[in-house]
């Protein structure tokens, strides 16, 4: 089966999976229908017969019948909540399975937009290469449960000095994870059921970090003591032995918890509001802990801190949760006036809190870390399910071949099949830069984002969208969009000089990894004359640097620089004239382009041309 003939496949089965929920989900909620309307029937005629007998028959017998109702009742309001579980389940299975076929067929309005750290204007390639921001690379990527998931992959996107090691380690878990779609969806089942909220780690870590200016080992013995002395005196009261001695015991007792309540608040109220981050981890854990991982021997030993049957995070975390619930009791005011007039309810619950904030905080961290990773790993793998036509690239260390990128059947992931042309290419040596002509429209800056993306991919772990890719390690530098600042007084020029200035300054990092940049329609800011002299400069310099790139320009005067400088190479794209229409087959060829299109753009928008 050809790859193409694959992934249309994969489609297919994804159109498939989502139309046989949304029947199964029809189904289940014209049965919910049923059940309400049962269940109003049962309550009104039960009920109404059951008032009628009671007047009518017999008291008891009116009783006996509203008792029956109320059991009949509740039996069919069990296999409601049944039913109206498994359409929850259903509807969080369609929007797993709508965002996959959306993936797949670049719906961008369809794909979810994940949470995003703001990429700085000063980032060597963030912006230019789409990498975040809506229809980037990030959000056709990730699929995480948690934000920090989230943000870690944008990390992994956005690395501008990548390490071998540390990608090739991705690169092994995200092929094992790629054949593996039914763990990474009842990984997101298993959270989404839990809350549709995304997981957030931070805040979790934050809270059990946070240490308490007084322990509340004292104040508990205190106040159970006073407490136990109210119950004391208060049934020596009630049987006459004594006066009502407990009404001084309970205003001491009142005294103790009210000169404590600022603490309280602040240490209970967190976790009112942590306790939902809690229950998602823990349902999560749960699924990791339970998970036959077989002969994935990658991903078994990066969740082997949940699969401790001593000391399951799940478990631990279940402690903290029930905690977390007995302090939530106190968020109903009668309840809390209630127990801890009776016992010290808060200081209870707030020293047991404390102990088990203690004991998870040293293990926390990891857990999150593991788990954060393993989403950033199941998106790239789920883009590698997708995508079956993308390989996973050859990436290599060696310090005698520091200078090396080869490419076959390179695509832009961001384009649809039907758009999407791919080109072979390479760049093999120190210095080595290739000028690129060609026409407006005819696929020079679409090339160079190309290049410069399926870097990211490769450097993140995740596959590429290619036939094939072996590459060196680079700092990516780019200057594609640049734009002028009204507020920091920049013209586009100036900007555009700031960026090719940096550039610059990590070209002369010699000790640092090379550089592989990419620069789009170098010094176009500026008139003809000056851009021409100042492009040959600059280009002579970037020959002698630490790095290799591309450069795209419409001066076709700057291709004679290949006739004197060795490292330079002429390719370019072009087009065609059908019918009237300009064609593009964005495709790249060697030597200089041949022809120019500008005046015939003009001249088919109807803007008048000086013959």
């Amino acid at each position: 089966m050809s790859i193409f003939m694959q992934k249309s496949k994969r489609l297919q089965a994804l159109k498939n999976q989502v139309a046989r929920t949304e029947r199964k989900l029809t189904v289940l909620k014209t049965e919910s229908n049923r059940f309400f309307r049962l269940r109003f029937v049962v309550f009104l005629s039960g009920f109404g017969l059951g008032i009628a007998s009671y007047y009518l028959v017999a008291g008891e017998f009116g009783w006996s019948v509203m008792a029956l109702t109320l059991v009949v009742f509740n039996i069919i309001a069990f296999f409601h909540r049944r039913v109206l579980k498994s359409i929850e389940k259903y509807e969080i299975w369609l929007n797993i399975k709508s965002a996959q076929l959306a993936r797949m067929q670049l719906d961008w309005d369809k794909i979810p937009m994940p949470p995003q750290k703001e990429t700085q204007p000063t980032h060597p390639f963030g912006i230019d290469l789409d990498i975040t921001g809506r229809h980037s690379l990030h959000q056709l990527i990730d699929s995480a449960v948690s934000r920090d998931g989230s943000e870690l992959l944008q990390e992994w996107l956005l690395e501008v000095n990548p390490k071998v090691q540390k990608i090739q380690k991705r690169q092994r878990l995200v092929k094992e994870l790629t054949p593996m779609a039914r763990f990474r969806d009842k990984l997101q089942l298993a959270f989404a059921l839990v809350s549709r909220n995304q997981l957030e780690g931070k805040q979790l870590l934050n809270f059990l970090k946070s240490q308490s200016t007084k322990t509340f080992t004292r104040v508990l013995l205190a106040s159970a003591t006073l407490a136990g002395l109210n119950l004391i005196l208060f049934a020596l009261n009630q049987f006459g032995f004594i006066p009502a001695y407990w009404i001084i015991s309970l205003t001491v007792y009142g005294a103790v918890y009210f000169m404590n309540q600022n603490l309280l608040e602040a240490l209970l109220d967190d976790a009112v509001l942590i306790s939902e981050e809690l229950k998602k981890l823990q349902a999560i854990s749960k699924y990791l802990e339970t998970y036959p991982y077989g002969k994935n021997k990658y991903l078994r030993k990066h969740c082997q801190l949940f699969l401790d049957p001593n000391n399951r995070p799940s478990t631990q975390l279940k402690r903290i949760t029930i905690i977390a619930t007995a302090v939530g009791l106190r968020m109903n005011p009668l309840f809390r006036v209630f127990l801890n007039a009776i016992v010290p309810w808060d200081f209870f619950v707030a020293r047991r809190l404390e102990g088990l904030k203690a004991q998870l905080g040293s293990n926390l961290a990891t857990w999150l870390t593991v788990l954060f990773e393993l989403e950033a790993l199941a998106s790239l793998a789920n883009f590698a399910y997708l995508n079956p036509h993308c390989a996973f690239p050859d990436i290599s260390a060696d310090k005698k071949a520091p200078f090396s990128f080869t490419a076959e059947k390179l695509g832009h992931p961001l384009l649809p099949d039907s758009q999407k042309k791919a080109n072979d290419f390479s760049l093999n040596d120190r210095g080595e830069i290739v000028l690129i002509t060609g026409s407006n429209m005819s696929g020079k800056s679409t090339f160079l984002k190309t290049v410069g993306i399926n870097l990211c991919l490769a450097f993140a772990g995740g596959p590429v969208d290619a036939k094939l890719l072996k590459t060196s390690l680079f700092r990516i530098y780019t200057c594609i969009k640049i734009n002028d600042s009204v507020t920091d007084g920049f013209s586009f020029f100036y900007a555009e000089v700031k960026r090719l200035k940096a550039l610059l300054n990590q070209l002369e990092m010699d000790k640092g990894l090379p550089v592989l940049f990419l620069i789009d329609e170098i010094f176009k800011g500026t008139n003809n004359r000056e851009r021409l002299i100042g492009s040959r400069s600059y280009i002579e310099t970037l020959v002698d640097k630490n790095g290799l790139g591309i450069v795209t320009t419409h001066d076709l005067e700057l291709t004679n620089l290949a006739d004197k400088i060795q490292e330079v190479k002429n390719f370019h794209f072009r087009e065609d004239v059908v019918d009237g229409r300009m064609v593009f087959d964005y495709k790249m060829r060697p030597g200089p382009c041949p022809s120019t299109n500008a005046l015939k753009i003009m001249q088919m928008e109807g803007l008048p041309i000086e013959v």
